[in-house]
């Protein structure tokens, strides 16, 4: 049996063993794996068997002009892989990228770089050249003197300039002499390795129509880019279209192969799957995947919806650390697509998910799960429109510090959770159905608050000139009619305000000194028969809606002024009444 079919038990074990020796280097700090690839007894082979993303974070991690050596290792595929994301900047080259990586080549293998870019990358090396030199071709009775300043030359009959930048020659000095000392540099090169060929170059340099140019090799890194997932932005942002769940099942199953004899160790990357957390639905449906072949192939489905995530979300990401956010982002959202797919508890819903992510797409699965957020957006932009407190020209922090927060996540262009820094962050992606569940009871708390205000016919054009919040507005209106004053947002003297934390409060109990005072039974009974005699809404109807929201506002009251003595009472800083001074 030849040593190299693939039915080899030999070349199969020897495959699983680099497999695992990558996955142990991802792991390692920058520098040790730098180090451990080096001392490896195959450095070429191990390198070369790194799945094109893997080695991409894992250069940028290292640090590139420290990755030399790595660099010199690695295949013709993996160097286009890395240009194809370095060098542009969305459809047009960078040329300052070019420069950079083009010269990181020429330093870690000058004669395969050169012989590369004039068989490999012949156009895009033209059309570098023709954006950064000007061509002069010496008559044969032509004195070199007329060529003019700042020219050189390396056979007296074709003579280049270094055209000049965008960059500061002040501030961008070092940038400008990097090229420039390039650009010589890569001319010496070229010439050595075939000075017929160097000549050509520079001729046909000089006649490329650029955008033509750029358009052609643009369309080809597309091509390359879309094998990974990196799809053009307007097809990308296709991942965030919304999927009703019963649409999943009329596109039928995916093809997903299952091998024949023995696993097969594919050149799949790792580095996205290895930084999944947690046991949602996704992660725990992975552990579960007996088949290598299967686990494989779903994690290269993986790795190119991450990749479409990033081109959708416009981010440039070169590093590990910047990865892991998409990561999150796209599991938690694969997780709230499992979610809504299984009907099942435990143990059977998880055999179910299993059963979903070898069936269906994961970027379908991903919609769905993406659905779910959409829907609060569109529900928030449906209610805004016919909203009392947008007819009233409010602006959003009208709704306080906490629904602000609700109501701000949603109306982004993505929605986000607002998460309060529970976790380290003011908002971040939502991670479940739970998060999706706590919104949509904050976001029904504002939709019937806003209803109760339009029934009570606020007159909100002669209110005050001060920072108003709902809980402002419709307390300072209960006060007024506790306290038998005219009705309207004016402001309450002090005097008529401490009368009311009078009957507001019970007297402090000796039993627990240190406790604030609590609000009277009869207070809440009699803010309840106020809202329902102002609003005309059944009472039943403001406690089924409204109740949970109405507790929690009487346990900001308790909290904020039931400790503190009457005497002691400032309006600069009574945030829930309107109080003169």
């Amino acid at each position: 049996m030849n040593e190299e079919d693939p039915r080899n038990p030999y070349v199969d074990e020897r495959t699983k063993q680099i497999s695992v020796v990558r996955k142990e280097i991802l792991s390692l700090p920058p520098e040790e794996a730098l180090d451990r690839i080096l001392e490896a007894p195959e450095p070429r082979t191990l390198v070369r068997s790194f799945p094109t993303e893997d080695l991409y974070y894992l250069l940028n991690d290292i640090g590139p002009e420290d990755a030399l050596p790595l660099l010199k290792l690695a295949s013709d595929e993996q160097w286009e892989f890395i240009l194809d994301l370095e060098i542009w900047e969305k459809d047009r080259v960078e040329l300052q990228s070019v420069t950079r990586w083009l010269n990181l080549l020429m330093a870690a293998d000058s004669p395969r770089a050169v012989r590369w870019f004039i068989e490999k990358k012949r156009e895009m090396l033209e059309l570098f050249l023709f954006r950064n030199i000007e061509l002069k071709v010496r008559e044969w009775d032509q004195d070199p003197s007329e060529m003019g300043e700042e020219v050189f030359t390396l056979d007296d009959n074709f003579y280049i300039r270094v055209l000049d930048t965008p960059l500061d020659p002040e501030t961008d000095y070092e940038k400008i002499e990097e090229k420039n000392t390039f650009i010589k540099r890569l001319m010496d090169k070229l010439a050595d390795f075939d000075h017929v060929t160097y000549q050509h170059l520079l001729l046909e340099s000089s006649g490329v129509i650029p955008a033509e140019a750029e358009e052609e090799a643009y369309r080809f890194r597309n091509i390359r880019l879309a094998e990974k997932g990196f799809l053009p932005f307007e097809e990308a942002v296709g991942v965030y279209q919304s999927l009703a769940k019963e649409e999943i099942f009329k596109t039928g199953k995916k093809f997903m192969a299952k091998e024949a004899e023995g696993d097969q160790t594919l050149p799949v990357p790792v580095i996205f799957t290895d930084m999944l957390e947690g046991d949602n639905l996704f992660t725990s449906a992975l552990k579960q995947i007996g088949s290598m072949m299967v686990l494989q192939q779903l994690q290269s489905e993986f790795a190119g919806l991450c990749n479409q995530t990033v081109v959708a979300d416009q981010k440039s990401i070169k590093s590990k650390a910047g990865l892991k956010p998409v990561v999150r982002k796209v599991s938690g959202y694969l997780h709230l697509g499992l979610e809504e797919l299984t009907s099942d508890k435990g143990k059977q819903k998880l055999r179910r998910s299993v059963e979903l992510i070898q069936d269906y797409p994961l970027n379908q699965i991903f919609r769905i799960g993406y659905g779910l957020a959409l829907s609060l957006k569109w529900r928030v932009e449906a209610w805004r429109k016919q909203s009392w407190f947008e007819s009233q020209k409010l602006p959003l922090s009208f709704w306080g510090e906490d629904w602000l927060g609700v109501l701000g996540g949603l109306l982004l262009k993505k929605p986000l959770f607002f998460d309060n820094y529970r976790s380290g962050h003011l908002y971040r992606e939502f991670a479940g159905k739970q998060d999706i569940d706590e919104t949509a009871a904050v976001l029904e708390e504002i939709v019937a608050f806003d209803h109760l205000l339009s029934l009570m016919a606020v007159n909100i054009a002669r209110r005050p000139d001060r920072f108003l919040t709902h809980k402002s507005v419709i307390l300072t209106l209960w006060v007024r009619n506790v306290m038998e004053l005219s009705d309207g947002l004016d402001e309450i003297a002090l005097k008529d305000f401490r009368l009311f934390l009078d009957k507001l409060f019970e007297p402090k109990e000796a039993i627990r000194p240190k406790q604030p005072c609590m609000i009277r039974t009869s207070m809440k009974t009699d803010f309840l028969k106020w809202l329902s005699e102002k609003s005309g809404m059944d009472r039943v109807e403001l406690s089924t809606r409204l109740g949970k929201a109405l507790e929690n506002l009487f346990f900001e009251i308790e909290e904020e002024y039931g400790s503190i003595s009457k005497k002691d009472v400032d309006p600069r800083f009574i945030r829930h009444f309107l109080v003169s001074g």
